[in-house]
């Protein structure tokens, strides 16, 4: 679909824009027949025009052409109109676009050489426009670069470094006005490079002692100091982390020029899958670090492709049938050095798939989505012919109860995508779903294939992008659970599997079935000769196999089996065994749940710890993980998040899916791409024991300084320099926070990518008053707590680290909910808890008892029957048993705290303050959109009275009664509405934003 590219405005204040979003990338290819030439020509004063600026620094064209079209117009003949040189490393040219607002765009040598932007030509605005190494961005980067550019060192200048290191912006503008002068247009002049992690520019002040200034990215990202532009002096001044330095020294005065490029990339692979070809490398070395990477592409009809990319791992999709294709890596760095070729690689596609994965994310605001957390393979049974037992079905007891591990699926999913529509939630939070291979891998955190979805989950007509598909037409989006951290104890299919585990004896027969070399598992075909779908012939050996790490294979180790069978030394997978190689795998027992140990070694023997600082298992997971974006997911649950370090995280799994996004569906959706880590931190105070490594708010952070170049020593730099900076000395943010009543735009410049669960809201919903105030004392040290995501439960634990679901009682369940569809961060709930199913019962206790028992019993029973949701929290017919399971009083109240959140934007994505509140649970919001013109004021009281003091003149109407309160002179006063009752006061403000009154109708609390 395509979206307006964003207009170059006057002067705003900076603080107003700095919330503006990227411009994105659109989905065409150069045209095969393009229409006539339409060269540039004089643009008449009606006309807009783009002057487009091309980086030639990392390309060494001898010519470059624009090959491009004005929005609803016709392409260029190829190769496009001549650019132009503008100054140094830049060509430009200026296009007359007519009425259009905007352009596509590609650009070549001339001879045949593209870049594209991987398949998706370049979607360009109007005004001054630069594309440098695959970033668009708004400046003009030859501006003050000629004869007439200041002295730096002459008088009534100023020489402005701005650093880089901790943005992560490829392009800056500078956004000035002289002292008492005026200011640059939006979004102000480029700066230039002038060492590793610095750019600068110098100014002409014209008699002024100095300037103000904000710096830019060109895409609407600002860094304008929390709203207060900064004030710069004459003379030379250092901008760094919103440090201010007057009379500084040149920040580049003592480092050499950087002239050495990058080692040549080396161990590239190249494998083709369809019409598609996964390529990848070991990372390059650099003096000063590499920045990216170019891949080269020849092959097909479509000539030579250039692709700038971030990361060791390409996926090259949409490519020609049957085709050779030829592949070269160089590495770049930030002064734009550019290492030789690599050696090449080659693949051959095979035939087009009959039916292509298919799906576009929903891209919106996540913090408008409600969250429904299910576990598909416990959720309903749409497709008995996939149920599965696994080796402990007996043992378990759920033979007994006819209760396979594997018995929902997406097809059941799919069935009552109404009933969670019903109830309010749109979006869907699925466990994983890549092929498990375990003895009791229902749950899907035993990866063993991470590029197939298990198809114990899939049905004809009910696979895994049916459901997608299905989610998306109802509005309703699909968080996949993904684990970066370990494999199933069989190892990760392409990457590594062992090659034993144990010796097939008499006694161990019943166990490692019979090999068989023509059978490969896939967790739902039953192998013929030992009658099993969870077949294991291919991990044993009567011999010891040819190249055997483990250590003492074969021999006995003293110990017996309950059975009383001899046990064998690698009788079974372990870190310390030597089956497992230290490049791909960790090898060694976490000791400290607080150390640095719980980042490098084993969790449990089910779970085996990858290496994820080793390239080869990033590049095996991020091409794993970059299929499922391509199917058009909406986010990702990182699971086990705190067992990765956060440099592994920063630098290479969360840029990875950001650019994967961007890439497939342009820069809008990778924004609204929402991705949130399991840091498990189960205790009661704000940092986990007094580890900041291993604290929730930690990993919504950037690093905050540069770490060696290898990613296991910068794990071990990161982790060091934290803990020595302590809790005391980490990064706060006003983000969450309203000032006064007033709503500010975030500032998202140190954002890691990352948001998190609310494990201390979670630990602490014993009571909602705890969680309230335990919630709220930790919410500076987020990037942004109104991402949060907030349970009370889920399939690990309860509150308080309860091994039980909880059981707190209907009421407090209620009080539960209506604080958190309230309060900041986004309510999601476990499923079933709506009827309080399984209350009191243990979550997880394997396979020594029957699902059934536990907290993750079967729920399809309770949706038996029809329903048809005709709205978010609005069902218009209901059979059977599922009409009774939407009748319960928690599942209603439900229904009307939706209703309410999606009416009332503060409540969804607004700041929150409790000044001036008296009352327990009381605090109000705020969320202002200059971009779509809304504002919206809420006040809320959850059980308790309260009174609002300094607030707003104006008329507030509640949500849940109706009632008005004309406030005349700040204050507002509010009863105590009752546990698990709330209110929820909106001002009026007229037009779009005028109170809704109240919303559904009354019920078991919200009355």
């Amino acid at each position: 679909m395509r979206r307006t590219p964003h207009r170059l405005l006057g002067r705003p204040l900076a603080a107003a824009v700095a919330a503006a979003g990227l411009l994105g990338l659109l989905t065409s290819v150069p045209q095969a027949s393009p229409a006539p030439a339409t060269g540039p020509v004089a643009a008449s004063a009606a006309e807009t025009t783009a002057t487009v600026f091309y980086s030639t620094k990392t390309r060494n064209w001898s010519v470059y052409h624009l090959h491009y079209a004005p929005d609803g117009g016709t392409w260029t003949t190829v190769p496009g109109t001549r650019m132009a040189p503008a100054c140094t490393d830049w060509v430009k040219l200026t296009v007359p676009l007519g009425g259009a607002s905007g352009l596509k765009a590609t650009f070549n040598n001339g001879s045949g050489t593209w870049d594209n932007n991987a398949g998706r030509n370049y979607d360009l605005g109007t005004g001054n426009i630069t594309v440098k190494d695959g970033v668009v961005a708004h400046s003009d980067p030859c501006a003050g670069t000629g004869p007439e550019e200041p002295d730096p060192q002459g008088p009534d200048t100023a020489s402005v470094y701005y650093a880089t290191s901790t943005v992560g912006w490829s392009t800056v503008n500078l956004h000035y006005r002289p002292t008492g002068g005026t200011w640059t247009t939006v979004p102000g002049i480029g700066m230039e490079a002038a060492c590793t992690g610095w750019v600068r520019r110098t100014v002409d002040l014209g008699g002024a002692t100095g300037l103000q200034a904000a710096f830019n990215n060109g895409n609407g990202v600002w860094d304008n100091n929390n709203g207060a532009d900064y004030t710069l002096p004459a003379g030379l001044t250092t901008v760094k982390d919103r440090k201010v330095t007057a009379a500084a020294k040149d920040p580049c005065a003592a480092e050499e020029p950087d002239t050495q490029a990058p080692s040549v990339p080396t161990a590239v692979k190249a494998a083709a899958d369809g019409v598609s070809v996964l390529l990848s490398w070991e990372p390059a070395t650099d003096d000063r670090g590499v920045t990216k990477y170019q891949v080269t592409r020849t092959g097909g009809t479509k000539g030579t492709l250039v692709t700038d990319i971030g990361s060791t791992v390409f996926a090259d999709t949409g490519l020609e049938e049957r085709t050779a294709y030829r592949y070269t890596v160089r590495a770049l760095d930030a002064a734009g050095n550019i290492s030789a070729p690599s050696a090449p690689a080659t693949a051959t596609t095979g035939e087009k798939p009959t039916t292509p994965a298919t799906g576009t994310p929903l891209g919106t605001d996540p913090r408008k989505d409600p969250i429904y957390f299910v576990l598909t393979a416990r959720f309903n049974d749409g497709d008995p012919t996939n149920n599965r037992g696994g080796s402990q079905h007996v043992k378990s007891g759920n033979a007994a109860n006819d209760d396979p591990m594997f018995r929902g699926d997406f097809k059941g999913l799919v069935q009552k995508l109404d009933y969670i529509k019903g109830l309010g939630f749109s979006a869907i939070w699925v466990t994983p779903v890549v092929l498990n291979r375990s003895d009791y891998d229902y749950h899907g955190y035993h990866g063993y294939d991470f590029y197939k979805v298990d198809p114990r989950l899939e049905s004809a007509g009910a696979s895994y992008q049916d459901l997608i598909n299905a989610a998306h037409a109802k509005g309703m989006k699909i968080y996949q659970d993904v684990v970066h951290n370990h494999s199933s104890r069989w190892g990760a299919k392409g990457l590594f599997t062992p090659k034993a585990y144990g010796v097939r004896d008499t006694q161990w027969s019943w166990f490692y079935d019979e090999r068989n070399d023509g059978f490969t598992y896939d967790g739902l075909t039953v192998e013929p000769k030992s009658g099993k779908s969870y077949y294991n012939g291919d991990l044993w050996s009567t011999a010891e196999p040819s190249g055997n790490t483990c250590l003492n294979w074969g021999t006995p180790t003293g110990h017996t089996s309950p059975e009383g069978y001899r046990i064998y030394n690698c009788q079974w997978p372990s870190p310390t065994s030597g089956m497992f190689p230290k490049a791909l795998y960790h090898n060694c027992w976490i000791g400290n749940w607080e150390g640095e140990d719980s980042r490098s070694c084993w969790l449990h023997d089910d779970l085996a710890d990858f290496n994820t600082e080793n390239a080869q298992v990033q590049n095996y997971l991020i091409g794993a993980y970059n299929k499922y974006i391509d199917m058009g997911v909406d986010g990702f649950r990182l699971d086990t998040a705190v067992h990765i370090p956060r440099t592994t995280w920063n630098r290479r799994f969360l840029p990875a899916i950001q650019e994967r996004v961007a890439q497939r569906f342009g820069a809008e959706a990778a924004k609204n791409f929402f991705v949130f880590g399991e840091v498990a931190a189960f205790v009661n105070d704000k940092w986990n024991r007094g580890s900041v490594n291993h604290s929730a708010q930690f990993f919504t952070w950037k690093e905050r300084k540069e770490y060696s170049a290898d990613d296991e020593k910068a794990a071990l730099e990161m982790y060091a320099y934290e803990q020595q900076q302590g809790t005391g000395s980490q990064p706060v943010s006003d983000n969450a926070f309203l000032k006064g009543n007033a709503y500010h735009a975030p500032d998202r410049s140190r954002f890691s990518g990352m948001n998190v669960i609310d494990m201390r809201m979670h630990m602490n919903f014993g009571d909602a008053d705890n969680a309230f105030h335990n919630g709220k004392d930790s919410d500076d040290s987020y990037h942004d707590a109104t991402y949060n995501v907030v349970y009370v439960d889920s399939h690990d634990y309860g509150p308080n680290k309860s091994s039980e679901r909880y059981t707190g009682g209907t009421d407090a369940w209620a009080e539960n909910m209506s604080l958190m569809w309230t309060f900041r961060g986004i309510p999601t709930l476990y499923y079933g808890s709506e009827i309080e199913f399984q209350k009191g019962k243990k979550i997880d206790c394997g396979p020594s008892c029957p699902l059934a028992s536990t907290g993750r019993a079967y729920f399809g029973d309770q949706l038996a029957g029809e329903v048809t949701a005709s709205d978010f929290g609005k069902v218009s017919s209901a059979t059977g048993k599922v009409a009774d399971t939407l009748a319960a009083p928690l599942a209603r109240h439900l229904q009307r705290l939706n209703e309410i959140r999606r009416a009332v934007p503060a409540l969804q994505m607004g700041q929150y303050s409790t000044e001036g509140i008296s009352g327990s649970m009381a605090y109000k919001r705020r969320y202002t959109d200059a971009a779509s013109g809304t504002d919206s004021f809420a006040l809320v009281a959850v059980t308790g009275s309260a009174t609002y003091s300094g607030i707003p003149n104006g008329t507030y109407r509640d949500a849940v009664t109706g009632d008005t309160k004309v406030v005349t002179g700040g204050t507002l006063a509010v009863p105590a509405p009752g546990k698990g009752n709330l209110r929820v006061y909106v001002l009026d403000l007229g037009g779009k934003n005028a109170a809704p009154g109240k919303i559904g109708t009354a019920g078991p609390y919200l009355k």
